[in-house]
């Protein structure tokens, strides 16, 4: 009933929900993309920052180091998020841009021990209700949370750390750093993962989703179209219920979203929904 949700069907939503419950806790797990879809997009009217925005204005990052990262940033993000280009297109482009941001990094000879100070600096948050609602219900129920992100994996998993919600049933797959003896970032260990890969191809061999092929109730949790495909490497999907938070151009972009996602979350920084459906699947 709140303002910010739309569905397009919500009698087939009512469904998916009621199988969801009906199948049990021991076969959900939930998919989710990290940055704008656990962590916040706006605050006081100003944007929060994703996890590459974290380092790229840090103080680890020289002024030229910032400048260039920018100028990357205001070419290859309106490729990214042009409605009329194919994927085919984008995929190549959004590779060249993660690869030229991380040659760029690796200049900047940052210390592993620095990434702790540089997140507390940061105006990172999770969404409202990451804690006692989120993270917490799906620990106690122990629902696998899966976070798929394009992100820099060092930064985001420090969010979740200082946040107290780094819990044993969550695990991370995205751009991890890696350091040299002298803690120095060296490269960025592959596969390179970027917004329209998040899927099976990224995820062979990782024996994760083989470790999970019981959980055939998917709930899955983005900010973008490439987050659509997170649950593809899963072995045999039963259920899934897509939830997609709509964060930026909500007019422009709103149909295409209806028509992708089960639920969308108009311009809606709490996790007040997501919270409500896994209360209500997982109370006996």
């Amino acid at each position: 009933e709140k303002a910010t949700v739309r569905i397009r069907q919500p009698e087939r939503v009512r469904e998916i929900i009621r199988s969801l419950r009906e199948q049990g806790v021991a076969k959900l797990q939930v998919i989710s993309d990290f940055d704008m879809t656990l962590s916040r997009f706006g605050c006081n009217g100003r944007r929060c920052p994703t996890s590459h925005n974290i380092l790229d204005t840090s103080r680890v990052i020289s002024e030229d180091g910032k400048k260039k990262l920018k100028d990357l940033l205001h070419y290859y993000y309106p490729i990214e998020i042009d409605p009329n280009r194919t994927l085919e297109e984008k995929c190549p482009l959004m590779v060249e841009w993660w690869t030229k941001a991380h040659e760029l990094l690796v200049q900047q000879k940052i210390h592993k021990s620095d990434i702790a100070q540089i997140v507390r600096e940061s105006e990172a948050m999770l969404r409202y209700g990451h804690g006692d609602g989120f993270f917490d219900q799906l620990h106690k129920n122990n629902v696998p949370l899966f976070i798929f992100s394009a992100g820099v994996g060092d930064i985001l998993e420090e969010i979740i750390r200082q946040a107290n919600v780094f819990y044993s049933n969550v695990n991370v797959v995205s751009n991890y750093m890696d350091f040299n003896d002298d803690g120095v970032l060296t490269h960025f260990k592959g596969p390179l993962i970027h917004t329209y890969n998040k899927n099976n191809t990224v995820l062979q061999g990782t024996g994760y989703f083989q470790q999970l092929s019981t959980r055939t109730s998917i709930i899955l949790l983005g900010d973008s179209m490439g987050d659509l495909t997170m649950a593809d490497g899963v072995p045999s999907v039963e259920t899934i219920l897509k939830i997609g938070f709509l964060n930026d151009k909500v007019e422009e972009r709103r149909g295409k979203y209806l028509d992708s996602y089960d639920i969308v979350l108009e311009s809606d920084e709490t996790l007040d929904v997501v919270n409500g459906i896994l209360r209500y699947i997982l109370t006996e």
